[in-house]
């Protein structure tokens, strides 16, 4: 017997959603034979692109019935069945998670219709609900609401148990040990971690370091760790007796601390970082017409380098989106091979370095400001960002264009002594690696604000 469910979330922090909606059909593996279909009163707002993306507002919500009035409803429905969803590793996760706070301990054996449809359905272009049944001409109502996508998940399972003809649903998919199920300790570890940006560490029996990961949602990884698939990650959860971590405030810090101490501990299920993590730069030069120019070219074969590029593709995605920010001609940067001037001159996009109509020294400012906006070659600086606690900002220090250091300050008089800084600080090897990594994050990413330093 199975239950065929759908939830809708409130959306927010990682185990912190409340259900606004729930659809559960019994269905015996030719029809349906018991139905549970009801909004319910989350008790928190709901965010606004999930009100937009179901149509439920916190008006239609506030005469529905609380969780803890339909529990019992839900516990009857799916007594003695598998919970199947797609994506059912979310559904379960929010139903524990709700029957948890209500001091009660929901278990069932779980089926997922993405890992079915990947095992039986090979060929999909997208393994997503909508898509998915879409592609298989299965019609669909009252997509992205509770009782639309459980019958949707109905007519995909009866598809995917009539193509099963060895079986496998049965003798393979539904484990013993319960899919997204975490063990008494394992519950406590992700409790006791905070929903915070930083570095997390899994430590065997003697203590050992065996896997490091940052993260944005340090919570939310581990969980994801304990409930991840494959041998390799099994092996991983069954070997880790403990979970630390810091927090770092700044996702940059956390990067660079995740990459020193990859090389430094080395754990067991990592993969360490290559030995040169780029291999393309822009490279600067000044043409025959006296403008600056910048080519994507092999790190090795450039002297006057504009940052560090893990590939051909990317530093051309950069070099093109530069050239349009500072309104550089795109034939002199090589993007445009137009004989004469370049289509972004006809469009008032380019001011005429194309047919050298405009002055140089004007543009070659532009490029200038380019390079001092994404390069950090021979700079001083200090980069702030978020601290881990209010009233507090981190600072990573960038000396002669290189990593120097990493730490945090809560008085603006400790950054303007170099000495001060320097002391609140931990010393970083400033390797290539390391300010390559600065410099990619700082290409996609913002931070507070840059402070040039003088020393």
């Amino acid at each position: 017997m199975y239950a065929i469910l759908d939830i809708e979330t409130t959306g927010g922090k990682y185990n912190e959603e409340g259900i606004t909606e729930i659809a559960i059909h019994k269905f015996d593996g030719h029809g349906v034979v018991d139905t549970f279909i009801s909004l319910v009163n989350p008790e928190k707002e709901i965010q606004p692109f999930v009100v937009k993306l179901t149509g439920i507002n916190n008006k239609m919500l506030r005469t529905a019935p609380k969780f803890h009035e339909v529990a019992k409803r839900i516990v009857e429905i799916t007594q003695d069945t598998v919970l199947v969803a797609h994506n059912a590793q979310f559904d379960y996760r929010i139903l524990r998670t709700e029957f948890r706070r209500l001091g009660y301990n929901f278990e069932r054996k779980t089926l997922c219709t993405v890992d079915l449809s990947k095992m039986l359905l090979p060929d999909a272009e997208s393994y997503s609900l909508g898509k998915l049944v879409r592609s298989l001409g299965i019609a669909v109502s009252d997509r992205h609401r509770a009782n639309g996508d459980a019958l949707a998940t109905i007519k995909l399972f009866k598809l995917l148990l009539a193509r099963d003809s060895e079986k496998k649903i049965i003798k393979e998919v539904i484990r013993k040990e319960k899919h997204g199920e975490l063990s008494e300790k394992q519950l406590d570890i992700v409790q006791n971690m905070p929903n915070e940006t930083g570095v997390l560490y899994m430590h065997n029996k003697d203590g050992d370091i065996i896997y490091l990961n940052r993260s944005t949602d340090i919570k939310k990884r581990v969980n994801q760790l304990f409930t991840k698939s494959g041998d390799k990650a099994r092996k991983l959860v069954k070997e880790t007796k403990k979970v630390t971590f810091e927090r770092t405030g700044s996702e940059l810090i956390a990067l660079l601390k995740e990459h020193q101490e990859l090389l430094k501990n080395r754990p067991k299920y990592n993969q360490i970082p290559r030995k040169r993590m780029f291999s393309h730069t822009l490279c600067m030069n000044q043409n025959g017409n006296g403008y600056l120019d910048f080519k994507v070219v092999p790190y090795k074969d450039c002297k006057y380098r504009l940052g560090r590029f893990n590939g051909e593709f990317s530093a051309k995605n950069h070099l093109f989106k530069m050239t349009k920010e500072f309104s550089l001609c795109a034939k002199v940067n090589g993007i445009s091979e137009a004989k004469k001037n370049c289509s972004d001159y006809e469009d008032g996009k380019c001011n005429g370095a194309c047919i050298k109509k405009e002055d140089c020294l004007a543009y070659n400012q532009r490029a200038k400001a380019a390079i001092d906006k994404y390069s950090l070659q021979n700079k001083n600086t200090l980069l702030i960002d978020k601290g881990r606690e209010i009233g507090e900002h981190s600072a990573i220090l960038i000396k002669n264009g290189s990593l120097a250091g990493i730490g945090y300050y809560d008085l603006n008089h400790q950054i303007n002594n170099i000495h001060i800084l320097e002391s609140l600080l931990t010393p970083m090897n400033g390797t290539e690696n390391a300010n390559f990594i600065i410099e990619s994050f700082l290409r996609k990413k913002r931070i507070l604000k840059k402070i040039p330093i003088n020393i």
